[in-house]
């Protein structure tokens, strides 16, 4: 929920004069897509509309805005190299001041946005969970840091933190598209909540750490433990094979990398289905 004490604190500093800035449509490439938002105070910004000169160029017209009372404007904007930038696409821009409705109203989809986002479950609140889970916490992703030892909890804030003496128990509640990452400090701990992941059949995205023995030797006490899992949705080594930076913060971002791009390939393989079964 930082996004929305951050909206907070903007909107309070802000003191009711404030213009969201709205991407109405696009064509040719953009730096984001139509939908993406900021708001702009007389002194700070809420969010992105994709930065660059065109971000700058929002941002003053928007404190233009401000200056002359203005309630609403829009604006065409190509993206060619007049304005230093060679995307080649073109902007619709609504320019809008906010009243308290709404910024009500606002703080309302960005809640609804941070309550859609997807929970991923980390095992292990040691070096590589806790930076995994702070890697996460700008992205569309929800970290829940599940771990035995209260004291390795301790260590992180600004997450949800989940005390557990039975973590594999977590993932009985866990909804169906979620992600699992085991991190623990235990093998045997990782083999029985990465097997009851992998069991339930209902997760996005199943890593385990571990090197390429650690597969071996859990593919043969998974055939044994859960002879109806499929070994083959586990990710493992997790974050890929060519990086070999065995740092914290880099395997955290390696994963995070992975988690997005596998999310993304699922997103697109649902849509196809979907289509497909609406074409017949």
């Amino acid at each position: 929920m930082m996004a929305i004490s951050v909206w907070q604190q903007f909107w309070a500093q802000a003191k009711g004069e404030a213009i969201l800035v709205e991407i109405l449509a696009i064509k040719g490439s953009t730096p984001r897509d139509s939908d993406a938002k900021m708001v702009v105070s007389a002194s700070d910004v809420f969010g992105t509309i994709g930065g660059g000169q065109a971000e700058y160029m929002m941002m003053d017209e928007a404190r233009k805005m401000l200056r002359h009372g203005q309630t609403h404007r829009e604006i065409e904007l190509p993206l060619g190299p007049q304005i230093g930038q060679c995307c080649g696409g073109h902007f619709t821009f609504s320019l809008r001041r906010l009243d308290a409705s709404a910024a009500q109203i606002f703080e309302q989809n960005l809640r609804d946005e941070v309550q859609a986002q997807t929970p991923i479950y980390i095992f292990g609140a040691g070096h590589v969970g806790r930076a995994l889970a702070q890697a996460l916490k700008p992205l569309p992703f929800k970290p829940i840091l599940i771990d035995q030892r209260a004291e390795e909890l301790a260590k992180i804030d600004g997450i949800e933190k989940r005390l557990s003496p039975l973590p594999e128990a977590e993932l009985r509640t866990a909804p169906e598209g979620a992600g699992v990452v085991v991190f623990t400090h235990d093998h045997a701990l990782d083999f029985m909540i990465t097997g009851e992941a992998l069991a339930m059949n209902r997760f996005f995205y199943v890593g385990m750490i571990g090197s390429k023995s650690k597969r071996n030797t859990f593919r043969s006490w998974l055939a044994d433990a859960y002879p109806k899992a499929s070994f083959d949705q586990l990710v493992l080594p997790i974050g890929g094979a060519k990086v070999k930076d065995k740092r914290p913060e880099v395997i955290a971002a390696l994963v995070a990398a992975e988690l997005i791009e596998q999310q993304a390939a699922q997103a697109q393989a649902t849509k196809l289905k979907l289509g497909g079964e609406y074409a017949r």
